[in-house]
C-alpha cells in the first residue's frame, strides 16, 4: 500500500471511530464513553449530522480506494483543484487552531468534559484534506 493511502486510511478511520463513537453515545450512552453533548456542538441537529458525516466517510473510501490503485478520478486532484484543497485544509486547521483555546476561555467549565472532541476530529478532516490533496510524487504524475 502507498505511504499516502496507508495515511489517508489512518486518518478515514480515526473519523470512522468518532462517528461510531458518537453515534454509541447517542444511541446506548455508554459510560465509558464522554457524553453526547462532548461530541455533538450542536451547530446542525445529529441527524444532519451523521449523513453528511456518512457522505464524508463514502467520499473518503472512495478516494482511498483509488489512491491505493494509483488510477482513477478520485486519485490525484488535478493541480488546481488540488492547490484550493490545500489552501482550504489550512485554513480549516488553523480556524480549528484558534478554536480551542476561545472555546476554553469562552467555557472553562468545559475543559475537562471532552469539549474538545469536535475540534480534535475537525483537524483530523482538515488533515486528511491536507494529504490527500499534497504535490503527487513525479511517477505518479506521470501516469495521469
Amino acid at each position: 500500500m502507498p505511504a499516502r493511502a496507508a495515511l489517508l486510511l489512518s486518518l478515514s478511520l480515526a473519523f470512522l471511530l468518532r462517528v461510531a463513537g458518537q453515534l454509541a453515545v447517542f444511541v446506548a450512552q455508554p459510560a465509558w464513553l464522554p457524553p453526547f453533548d462532548a461530541w455533538h456542538s450542536g451547530l446542525l441537529p445529529y441527524p444532519a449530522l451523521l449523513a453528511a458525516q456518512l457522505a464524508i466517510l463514502a467520499l473518503q473510501a472512495g478516494a482511498v480506494a483509488a489512491v491505493w490503485r494509483g488510477r482513477g478520478r478520485m486519485a490525484l486532484p488535478a493541480p488546481r483543484t488540488a492547490l484550493a484543497l490545500r489552501r482550504f485544509a489550512l485554513l480549516y486547521g488553523a480556524v480549528m487552531v484558534a478554536r480551542y483555546p476561545l472555546t476554553m476561555a469562552l467555557s472553562p467549565e468545559s475543559r475537562w468534559s471532552g469539549a474538545a472532541i469536535p475540534i480534535a476530529f475537525h483537524l483530523v478532516l482538515a488533515a486528511w484534506i491536507l494529504v490527500y490533496a499534497a504535490p503527487a510524487p513525479a511517477a505518479t504524475a506521470a501516469r495521469r
